[in-house]
C-alpha cells in the first residue's frame, strides 16, 4: 500500500502541475500529465516535479514527455495598434474626349518623354515658325528721295539705261536721283514729283526718252515746254539733263529793269568760264557758265527745280555741268537749239 506521506506528495504534484498549465497557454491537461509520468510512485525522484521553465536543449533529455508538453511559449502578446485604414485616392474621372481634344499619335508620344525631350522635340518647329512669320520684305510700291536698297539700284540703272544722266549708280535714292528722276517724268508729261509710283514705272518699262529736233553735228537742245537739255550727237540723244529756264518775270539789277526770258532760237558758243563765276549784274555765281547769247549762258547750280526758275540762264546740276565740259566736251562753237 502507499504511505500516506506519498500521496499527500503525489497530490501536491498534480496541483503544481495544474497551475503550470494554467499560467502557460498551450500547456497539457492533467489528464495527459498523469499519463505522461512514466516513474512509478514508488521511484525516490517521484515526489520531485518538473520545472515549468525549459531547460533548453543542452539540459533537456531527447524525447522527454516535457518536451511534448510545454510547447514554447509566443512572443509578447501584446497588440500592437492597427495601422489606421488608407481609403483609395479618388481617381479623376477620365474625360471624354472630342475633336478638338483628340491628340495624334506623335503628339501623344511627346507628351509621355522628359521635359528635355520634350523641348529637343518642339525646337525645330518653333524654327519652322519663325520662318514661316518673316516673309522677304516685299518691294515698296513708291521710291522718293531717302529710299535706299535693291529697288532703287534697279531704278537708277534703268535711268542710265535710257540715256537720263545719273553719276553713279549706289542703290541710294539722293538729289542727283531725284534729278534724273524729274527728268523722266518731264520726258513722259507726268506729274513732276520725283516720286517713282505707277505711272513712273510704266515710263520706265515703256522706254520713255525725248526725241531730239536736230539731226547732224553735236549739238546742244533745250526744250523750255518740257524743261529738258539734251546732248545728241547726229540725231542721237546722248544724255538727258533736267534743266530750268527763265521764268518769264521781271526783276531788277543794277538799276535796270530786265525780264527774266530765255530767247529761242539757234546759236552757238562764244564764250566760257572754267570757274565759279560771279554774275556781272549781281544775280549770284554761275558753275562753269558756257555763254551762247547775250549774258544767257548754260551753267551749274546747287537748285534746279523742275519748272522755270532763273533769271533767263539754263541751269543745270553742278555734276551735269562737269560731264559736259570734260566727258562730252561742250567747245565753242558748238550749237545750241533753244526751241
Amino acid at each position: 500500500m502507499v504511505s500516506t506521506h506519498a500521496v499527500r506528495r503525489r497530490r501536491g504534484a498534480v496541483a503544481t502541475a495544474v497551475a503550470v498549465m494554467l499560467l502557460l497557454p498551450g500547456c497539457a491537461t492533467l489528464s495527459e500529465l498523469t499519463a505522461a509520468d512514466p516513474q512509478p510512485a514508488s521511484s525516490p525522484s517521484a515526489g520531485v516535479l518538473p520545472s515549468p521553465i525549459d531547460p533548453g536543449p543542452s539540459q533537456r533529455p531527447a524525447g522527454s514527455a516535457q518536451e511534448a508538453a510545454l510547447p514554447t511559449p509566443p512572443p509578447d502578446p501584446t497588440p500592437s495598434a492597427p495601422p489606421p485604414p488608407t481609403s483609395p485616392a479618388p481617381s479623376a474621372p477620365a474625360p471624354s474626349a472630342t475633336p478638338e481634344q483628340e491628340v495624334p499619335d506623335a503628339e501623344q508620344d511627346e507628351q509621355q518623354g522628359t521635359p528635355k525631350e520634350k523641348k529637343k522635340k518642339k525646337e525645330p518647329a518653333v524654327e519652322e515658325t519663325r520662318e514661316t512669320e518673316e516673309p522677304p520684305a516685299p518691294e515698296p510700291q513708291y521710291l522718293e528721295v531717302g529710299s535706299s536698297g535693291p529697288a532703287v539700284r534697279d531704278l537708277q540703272e534703268r535711268l542710265v539705261e535710257l540715256g537720263y544722266f545719273l553719276p553713279a549708280v549706289d542703290g541710294e535714292f539722293g538729289l542727283q536721283t531725284q534729278q534724273a528722276v524729274w527728268a523722266l517724268q518731264k520726258a513722259g508729261g507726268l506729274s513732276r514729283d520725283a516720286v517713282v509710283g505707277p505711272r513712273t514705272r510704266a515710263a520706265l518699262a515703256d522706254g520713255v526718252r525725248p526725241a531730239p529736233v536736230s539731226s547732224a553735228g553735236k549739238v546742244v537742245e533745250i526744250d523750255l515746254d518740257r524743261q529738258l537739255l539734251l546732248a545728241v550727237q547726229d540725231g542721237k540723244v546722248v544724255r538727258t539733263f533736267n534743266a530750268s529756264s527763265g521764268n518769264g518775270e521781271t526783276f531788277e539789277a543794277k538799276g535796270r529793269s530786265y525780264r527774266a526770258r530765255t530767247p529761242t532760237g539757234t546759236y552757238a558758243v562764244y564764250m566760257e568760264r572754267d570757274y565759279l563765276h560771279e554774275s556781272t549784274l549781281e544775280l549770284g555765281a554761275m558753275y562753269r557758265p558756257k555763254y551762247f547769247t547775250g549774258g544767257i549762258a548754260v551753267h551749274g547750280s546747287p537748285s534746279i527745280p523742275p519748272w522755270p526758275a532763273s533769271h533767263g540762264c539754263i541751269r543745270v546740276s553742278n555734276s551735269a555741268m562737269n560731264w559736259l565740259w570734260d566727258a562730252w566736251g561742250v567747245p565753242r562753237g558748238t550749237t545750241v537749239v533753244v526751241h
